[in-house]
């Protein structure tokens, strides 16, 4: 059995949903099991009506609720002919709708917003999404099986951000599914949530559609793993920026990871960890045009003599420079200063260090000021913000001489901050003002891939 998750981009309007039910029926044989993301922009509409009512504005969230309704009512009065099953979803969307309506009205009241409340409001675009899509498709002759993630995606109650109960979910998620495969039914699932033993739903975090899809592709055993997003597939660089990129045809797990985590925006971060510890193919294909062969993420790919495979960016980066003359020779200092970053629960990027000082970097600034304050109890801290990452990512940059030489030359009068080796020897990372980050990009770019190394490795984006 294979994974297809679909993006928001996906679904985001009655045309894509079809095409997105063309693309489900071409992998009838391989018993596909179906995991949606709400409709573009509708997360974002949906936390933007919590922070309205919490602001005392609830006529504004009340008019996003309308919006939003009225772009769900649109997409299924143009999938769903047969009139009861049409009314039946409308009626379904309506109570979502008139639920978070008055959840909005109570947010206003209190003047509150927990992150309970947020995942309450957050998950219902999921859940219309994919009673849309279910109908759809029962209209047209698929055999297919609503299942509410809440029934299989256990989670702690961290909310907003929860962790997945992986051997609840493996055990559930076997006991759900395997039926339901093997009567030849298509399961429709939501991607994003989930929720506690106690029932109470919650949410793996922003982009955790792809996360729950490759959850359940390690629970149950897939041979494979399809993310279907708005790109032709992992690129050599955001071709925003970049617009000479190339699309790699296959990279290894390691490669994938590093992109991921530094600022390619094709996969979530934490995507491919379960698909690694099974050994599970992750592809990321375009369902804008189905008929392109995407990019294969796997374990061992075939060894090229491409050092460099891809370049990622990630701006809105906080450099934190840690000094103490009690670090020399200190073996327990750089254990209290990342005490202080788990108290704090923020994690950092990269880390580079000195005989006196330590350099790390952060992208979330929000307990800033606190981690500052317990830093300077035993240190001198100076805090650099408006920087940004640019990664350098190949499997054989470990093994290719000069290849420093050749990034730092591309780079030319941009100024450096600070450089870190990825401890898995594929990557080079360098800090670098947030405000040079696209011309970083785009000169490594073309002295990495223009032209085109000439290798069965690339295509050109929109070409098979």
């Amino acid at each position: 059995m294979i994974i297809m998750k679909f993006g928001g981009t996906s679904v985001e309007n009655a045309r894509s949903m079809e095409s997105v039910i063309q693309i489900v029926a071409r992998e009838r044989e391989r018993q596909p099991l179906v995991v949606l993301s709400a409709i573009a922009g509708a997360t974002n509409d949906l936390l933007t009506c919590a922070q309205n009512a919490l602001e005392g504005k609830l006529d504004d969230s009340v008019s996003v609720l309308n919006n939003l309704l009225e772009r769900h009512v649109t997409i299924a009065e143009n999938i769903i002919d047969n009139r009861p099953s049409y009314q039946q979803v409308i009626q379904f969307c309506r109570r979502r709708i008139e639920e978070l309506r008055n959840l909005c009205q109570g947010i206003a009241i209190l003047g509150e917003l927990t992150n309970r409340s947020l995942d309450a409001i957050s998950s219902v675009g999921e859940r219309m999404s994919s009673m849309i899509l279910c109908e759809g498709m029962k209209q047209r002759g698929f055999s297919v099986e609503l299942v509410d993630a809440r029934t299989f995606m256990f989670t702690d109650e961290h909310y907003a951000s929860a962790v997945p109960l992986f051997d609840r979910i493996d055990s559930k998620a076997r006991e759900v599914f395997s039926p339901l495969l093997k009567s030849g039914k298509i399961p429709i699932t939501q991607g994003f949530i989930g929720c506690t033993i106690k029932g109470i739903t919650t949410t793996l975090g922003r982009g955790g559609a792809d996360y729950s899809a490759a959850i359940l592709g390690a629970a149950l055993d897939a041979e494979e793993i399809q993310i279907w997003t708005d790109v032709d597939g992992v690129l050599t660089a955001d071709p925003r920026i970049a617009p000479k990129a190339q699309k790699l045809k296959i990279i290894s797990f390691r490669e994938a990871s590093e992109l991921a985590y530094f600022g390619a925006k094709v996969l979530h971060p934490s995507t491919i960890l379960p698909a690694i510890k099974k050994n599970i193919p992750v592809v990321v294909l375009n369902s804008k045009r189905p008929e392109s062969t995407g990019t294969r993420i796997v374990a061992n790919p075939p060894k090229t003599n491409v050092p460099v495979k891809s370049i990622a960016s990630k701006k809105g980066i906080t450099v934190i420079n840690i000094q103490s003359t009690r670090m020399l020779m200190a073996h327990g200092f750089l254990e209290s200063i990342f005490a202080v970053f788990n108290r704090h629960k923020t994690s950092v990027d990269l880390v580079s260090t000195s005989e006196v000082a330590v350099s790390l970097t952060i992208d979330n600034s929000e307990q800033l000021e606190n981690i500052v304050t317990e830093l300077k109890n035993f240190s001198d801290v100076a805090i650099y913000d408006q920087k940004a990452i640019v990664c350098i990512v190949g499997d054989q940059m470990n093994s290719t001489a000069g290849i420093a030489d050749k990034i730092f030359s591309a780079l030319g009068d941009i100024n450096v901050m600070m450089i870190s080796m990825g401890a898995s020897e594929i990557n080079m990372s360098l800090v670098i003002e947030e405000n040079r980050v696209d011309d970083a990009v785009r000169q490594l770019h073309k002295e990495f891939f223009e032209p085109v190394p000439e290798v069965e490795l690339f295509d050109a984006v929109g070409v098979n």
